[in-house]
Order: C-alpha cells, then sequence, then structure tokens
C-alpha cells in the first residue's frame, strides 16, 4: 500500500541528490577523471541528481573554469540520468550571473543560489540579488538557505515573494526552522530539500521533496532507502532507517569538521575518488577518520 504525498508539486531536480564533493588529485589539481566516477558511483547507487561546487563541493576554493570543466565532466559521466545542479552562488551579484550563465553553457540542468555572504545585506537586497540572477540565466534555480554559514536569513517572506518568479522552484533548506519551512510550502509550490541530513525524514514526510545529502557522498544506497519507504507507507521502516543513520550523520556534520573533510576522508578509507581539501580546510586527524570508517562499516554491514 502507498500514500499519497503532502505534496503535489513534482521535484524539478528528483527527490536524492548528494552535494557531491570535488575531488582533488594529491597535487592539489582537479581530479576530474575522479569526479567522473565518483559521480557514476553515486548515481548507479540511487542519487537521482548531484549538486556540484556547493559547500560540500569546495566552491570557495575553486576557480570559475574549474566549476564549467567540473560540470561538463559529470554531466560526460551520467548522461541524462542524473539531474546536474551547479553551485554558482558568491557575495557578489554580478559574479554570481556569470557563473551561472557559465554553468548553463556547461550542461547543467539547474542552479543552487547561496544567500550572499558576508556583506548580510538586507532582505530587499537579497531578493533583488536572486531576481536579478533568475532574469539572467535561463536555467530553474534552487535558492540555499544557511544563515548560519552566510549570516542572513532568507526570511520566509522573501521566499514567499520570490516564489512568484517562474524560474525560482525550490529551496535547500539548512535554516533549522521547521516552522519557516512548513509556512512557506503551505504558501508556495517552492519545492524544499532538506539541507541537513537529521531532518531528511521530517522535512520529506511534511511535504518535502527530498534532500541535497553531503552523507550520500559515503552511503547514497541508504538514504535513498529512507523516501523509498516512506513513499511505499513503510513509515515505520523509513523512521528506522534515517535512525540508524543518526550515528554516521552526527560524526560527519555535527562533530566539528566541515562536512568536506568528513566525506573526503570516508571516500578516502572506502579507496574512492576524493583526494585532499584545499586550504584553509585541513584534513581530519587519525583519529577521526578511524571513528568515521568504524561508523561507517557498522551502518553498512550490520
Amino acid at each position: 500500500m502507498t500514500t499519497a504525498r503532502p505534496s503535489a508539486v513534482p521535484p524539478p531536480f528528483g527527490r536524492a541528490l548528494c552535494a557531491m564533493i570535488t575531488p582533488f588529485t594529491e597535487a592539489g589539481s582537479l581530479d576530474l577523471d575522479g569526479a567522473q566516477r565518483l559521480a557514476d558511483r553515486l548515481v548507479g547507487e540511487g542519487c537521482d541528481g548531484l549538486v556540484l561546487s556547493g559547500t560540500t563541493g569546495e566552491s570557495p576554493t575553486t576557480t570559475d573554469a574549474e566549476k564549467s570543466d567540473l560540470v561538463r565532466a559529470v554531466r560526460e559521466a551520467v548522461g541524462e540520468r542524473a539531474s546536474i545542479v551547479a553551485g554558482v552562488g558568491t557575495f557578489d551579484t554580478r559574479h554570481t550571473v556569470e557563473l551561472a550563465l557559465a554553468a548553463e553553457k556547461a550542461g547543467a540542468d539547474g542552479l543552487l543560489a547561496v544567500t550572499p555572504y558576508y556583506s548580510k545585506p538586507p532582505q530587499d537586497a537579497v531578493e533583488a540579488h536572486f531576481r536579478e540572477i533568475a532574469d539572467a540565466a535561463g536555467l530553474p534555480i534552487a535558492l540555499y538557505d544557511i544563515p548560519g554559514r552566510t549570516g542572513t536569513r532568507i526570511e520566509p517572506q522573501t521566499l514567499i515573494r520570490l516564489a512568484e518568479h517562474p524560474r525560482i522552484v525550490a529551496v535547500k533548506d539548512c535554516s533549522y526552522d521547521f516552522l519557516a519551512a512548513q509556512k512557506v510550502l503551505a504558501r508556495t509550490e517552492l519545492a524544499y530539500y532538506a539541507g541537513c541530513d537529521e531532518h531528511n525524514l521530517a522535512l520529506y514526510a511534511v511535504g518535502g521533496a527530498g534532500y541535497v545529502s553531503t552523507v550520500a557522498n559515503v552511503i547514497p544506497r541508504h538514504l535513498r532507502s529512507v523516501l523509498d519507504a516512506f513513499d511505499a507507507g513503510d513509515t515505520t521502516g523509513a523512521a528506522r532507517l534515517q535512525q540508524r543513520a543518526t550515528p554516521l550523520i552526527e560524526l560527519m556534520m555535527s562533530a566539528g569538521l566541515p562536512g568536506a573533510v568528513t566525506a573526503k576522508a570516508v571516500l578516502g578509507g572506502l579507496g574512492l575518488p576524493a583526494g585532499p581539501v584545499r586550504a584553509p580546510l585541513r584534513p581530519a586527524g587519525r583519529e577521526a577518520v578511524d571513528g568515521l570508517l568504524a561508523t561507517h562499516e557498522s551502518l553498512t554491514t550490520g
């Protein structure tokens, strides 16, 4: 028996999206071959969308050319089997528009635009920033609300107004404001993606579109199974699967190290494409790596 989803809006980029790491060589250059191999694996293990050059993709330390090269390489690897959403957000509206146009030219299916950071613009400026990007680009856009990193919320009323734009179609929600997310869901047709892995099932259950997950780099099939169980009407099973992933989610996302660092630590330990992180990030220490790998093994073999 299946249950009807609370939201009737089809997810614009799929349900199970991975915020993919950007593999580098040991010398620190972009590893396009590794990116293609990782992308192919992620799609084969249940991801129907890949978000490139986001927070986990270390976008602050990749060049504009590297971002475009990454989109082209991953598109070649996955073809039309998964959507590709390119992170283009910066604190500079003009630069963001340039990145959006470049991502479109490189073959992306959608764009992820984060709130302008550091300068802390007021809400009317935030709204104008996103509208300018949406007016300039020809691709659908997901707004990335992560005030813990940017210093600025996209307030619910701002999101409700921005939802009127035909190319603003989704939100990656890292606001940690579950009430606000439900308010916007109730008043718009924006597709809401959980950007914090501990919220994947909870947001999906109240009408969210799915998730954009850092942890999916290392357990893509398990996280997809949470959504599949819920859609099949097995809500108890979905909850159990989400709970089983909680120790790894906590270690990867809430133990003091950035998700790019922890995801690369696990991938590297499994012999999968990852490579080092770029400064100012630093690799995880031996104790952290051992703990991550032990927790991953417990989840995947238990």
